[in-house]
């Protein structure tokens, strides 16, 4: 009765082992980045931190934006787990007005599907400026 217990118990154990997957997750620091109140055409750089918190690589299939004043730079190679990464955003601060963009991350990640957001006020070209450089 004890053998037997013990060979089903082993059997449980490989199985369960045995069907834990391997695979990668993705983890931001933040999803969203506020670049607040910024100057007309300046440096409209920001970077989305992450770790693969999981247990194989990283792998990002796309990335893409909600309009063409978005672009992100996706990581060149494979993110190993435990390893960390950045995805690079840059909004064309030459658009003046409030806004509000996402985008979209597909991975082979179990949380496959991210979507991170960028947010600000891109201020009017001040009139100074305008008037020196029409000297």
């Amino acid at each position: 009765m004890q053998l037997k217990f013990l060979s089903i118990l082993s059997l449980f154990i490989f199985a369960f082992s045995f069907s834990q997957e391997k695979q990668a997750e993705i983890k931001f620091e933040e999803k969203l980045i506020d670049y607040g109140e910024i100057e007309f055409d300046s440096d409209g750089k920001r970077t989305f931190k992450f770790t693969n918190t999981g247990n194989a690589p990283l792998v990002f299939n796309r990335i893409s934006s909600s309009c063409g004043c978005t672009v992100p730079k996706r990581p060149d190679k494979p993110i190993q787990p435990g390893e960390s990464g950045e995805i690079e955003v840059e909004y064309d601060t030459k658009r003046v007005g409030i806004f509000m963009k996402a985008v979209t991350i597909n991975s082979n990640a179990s949380n496959s599907n991210v979507i991170l957001r960028i947010k600000g006020e891109v201020l009017e070209e001040e009139e100074e400026e305008e008037e020196e450089e029409e000297k």
